[in-house]
């Protein structure tokens, strides 16, 4: 393709934003599926992993199963379904070497900010080395694969009297490597997935460790080895015992979901039931585990063979539910009069979430405004050219949405080539669509921050649909084409062509 004098070439095709789950998978996708395409994967932190290498408190692991929750292109042949996050970390290290991706990522560079100049269809990407220093790079596709929440601070909500403890304060996001715990008595202040790894993690060497929870979730124990995995991939081989995993696991959860769904009532009473099967007779199950909300409106809290729960029936710990009044020297004084003592207070109480890691969007200069644009595919945003993002379910494994963005990103790519278009954008009709929250979960991290987040539309290709079998259909077997894209020419060297 012969191109002018003014013609802008790139840096690389693709500048990827992220070294987690979603970057990697994204890589990995170009690398396979598209070995002409040039890409970079930025991370401002210095290794690969994103959450599972940023958070280090004790039991860190996965709530979802990892035959879903591992890569749909490389089998997860470790006996554990619930898994820790060194090991999850090791199969990501793994997944990278294997893939020969190692060269393609460039660490410690912060993504700033982010332009797109329509004439010459190309993003200006500027990243702040660890020094200060900005350096600027240019691409003709950028894709986020940053995640939900904010790296750089987690949530902590207003503790009265706080200043007033003379023990130590830790966020689960900031864990200090030298924190002692052992024979210390531990509050543990939250309810969410956080608390329910923190507690019986910490309990085996704590004096004891008490979770204070201002309202109960639901807690459901699962295997953490899949017997029928195990013995599959005995008999079928590690590839093939994957895929059939994998479908079973999806089926499973998607059923759990529709029917917590169509029949909250009993979904509630089941989970209630297996708690208290789980318990001491006369454990006050009413009080601390009994939600106000329905299953699913809020993420389940899922525990490996009901660590949690053994924990709590062995006494090593246990269930407060009350509200905090204030700190004191040597504890936390609740509303109903009574006194926690504690060593280490540990406030699992949330994230805070981030759109596109905080990154400064802007095309020709004009800044874009994430919470006023629309999804287009649950994968890239309306009035933003060459630009895609990946954004997992609420109610599955998170990797299931990122294989199959990056498939479609391929094809998308494959498809400009194919037309000699170097652009796209998404054009929405805004008088005909209408706007709703981009995730459907009351969670309090969500309702704090869910107003700066992209919105989803009511129909067509702006809907966000936390169902696996409708992202089948649209984003592995749907068509490319649609009359919501318009490609563009550019005047830049086209996507692929080196």
């Amino acid at each position: 393709m012969s191109l002018d004098e003014s013609a802008v070439t790139p840096d690389v095709d693709v500048l990827i934003i992220g070294a987690g789950i979603s970057g990697i998978g994204a890589a990995h996708h170009l690398k396979t599926h598209r070995p002409q395409t040039s890409f970079a994967v930025l991370d401002g932190r210095e290794q690969i992993g994103g959450t599972w290498s940023l958070f280090r408190y004790p039991g860190l692991r996965s709530d979802s199963d990892m035959p879903t929750f591992g890569f749909g292109f490389r089998p997860w042949t470790h006996k554990k379904s619930i898994a820790e996050a060194d090991v999850i970390l090791d199969y990501l290290q793994q997944t990278v070497a294997e893939g020969g991706l190692e060269e393609h990522f460039r660490f410690g560079h912060r993504v700033r900010s982010a332009n797109f100049a329509t004439d010459a269809g190309v993003w200006t990407v500027v990243a702040e080395r660890p020094d200060g220093e900005l350096v600027e790079l240019t691409s003709r596709f950028l894709f986020s694969g940053t995640g939900y929440y904010d790296y750089e601070a987690g949530f902590t909500p207003e503790l009265p009297g706080v200043e007033d403890f003379r023990g130590l304060v830790v966020h689960p996001q900031h864990w200090p490597e030298d924190l002692d715990y052992a024979g210390k008595r531990v509050v543990v202040i939250g309810s969410g997935a956080t608390a329910v790894t923190l507690l019986p993690s910490m309990a085996r060497t704590a004096q004891h460790v008490t979770m204070l929870q201002r309202s109960p979730s639901y807690v459901l124990s699962l295997p953490s080895e899949d017997a029928t995995a195990i013995l599959l991939n005995r008999l079928l081989g590690p590839q093939r015992a994957y895929g059939i995993t994998r479908r079973k696991n999806i089926a499973v959860q998607r059923g759990i979901y529709k029917l917590a769904k169509r029949y909250p009532k009993a979904v509630r009473r089941l989970i209630k039931a297996d708690a208290r099967r789980r318990l001491p007779r006369g454990f006050d199950v009413d009080t601390h585990f009994t939600p106000r909300y329905d299953p699913w409106d809020q993420r389940l809290c899922m525990v490996p063979d009901g660590d949690f729960f053994k924990a709590l029936s062995r006494g090593d710990a246990s269930v407060v539910t009350d509200v905090i009044e204030r700190f004191t020297p040597t504890g936390i004084r609740l509303v109903s009069g009574r006194e926690l003592a504690a060593d280490i207070v540990v406030t699992a109480t949330g994230l805070n979430m981030l759109a596109f890691g905080g990154i400064e969007l802007a095309v020709d200069e004009e800044p874009i405004a994430p919470g006023a644009t629309t999804v287009y595919k649950s994968m890239m945003l309306a009035g933003v050219p060459n630009f895609v993002f990946a954004m997992g379910y609420t109610n599955a494994s998170w990797t299931l949405k990122v294989d199959l963005v990056c498939e479609h990103f391929c094809r998308l790519l494959d498809h400009m080539d194919a037309i000699g278009r170097q652009t796209v954008v998404p054009v929405c009709p805004d008088e005909q669509v209408g706007r709703l929250p981009l995730l459907d979960l009351s969670s309090g991290y969500v309702s704090r921050g869910i107003d700066s987040f992209p919105k989803a539309g009511t129909e067509g290709p702006w809907t966000v649909k936390m169902a696996y079998e409708d992202d089948i259909a649209r984003l592995k077997h749907g068509p490319v084409e649609d009359p919501a894209l318009q490609f563009g020419a550019g005047r830049g060297a086209a996507v692929g062509v080196g």
